[in-house]
């Protein structure tokens, strides 16, 4: 590393929004809500699309969460917890509920780094995930959902 910071801009952050609600127009989805967040789990971005349910925050959140701070994106929190339902269930109890372990829950990778993670909702997981992609990599960004 050159001592260069690298971060996740609000700019990108519009970008993936912007995008995955393209994306799930193309893709004929449920109206969605999408969160973003930082390589710290802050708050980025959000937005709710009309018609989403309002509880739909709390759950895009969730899972931008436990992917950013597990370093696992939902796919593999799912995995685990349908292996080991018991250290899934210890690891949401230490993040104090905030975990949502489903597909849906990306992480955000630059240059080998993980700058944060998306949650996209609305729809079945699958789909939000693959949404949610689309919108990362339009922003120049790699995903691993």
């Amino acid at each position: 590393m050159t001592g260069e910071t690298t971060m996740l801009t609000l700019d990108q952050a519009r970008k993936i929004i912007s995008t995955t609600f393209a994306k799930g127009a193309e893709m004929g989805l449920k109206p969605l809500s999408v969160v973003v967040l930082d390589a710290g789990g802050n708050l980025k971005a959000f937005e709710r699309q009309d018609g989403a349910s309002p509880g739909r925050f709390a759950i895009a959140q969730g899972k931008a969460y436990g992917a950013v701070m597990t370093g696992m994106p939902g796919s593999a929190q799912m995995a685990r917890a349908e292996e080991q339902a018991y250290f899934m269930a210890a690891l949401n109890g230490a993040f104090g509920g905030q975990v949502v372990p489903v597909p849906g829950g990306i992480l955000v990778d630059q240059s080998g780094v993980v700058i944060g993670a998306v949650g996209v909702t609305g729809d079945t997981s699958d789909n939000d995930a693959a949404a949610g992609m689309a919108g990362i990599e339009a922003a120049g960004l790699s995903g691993r959902a």
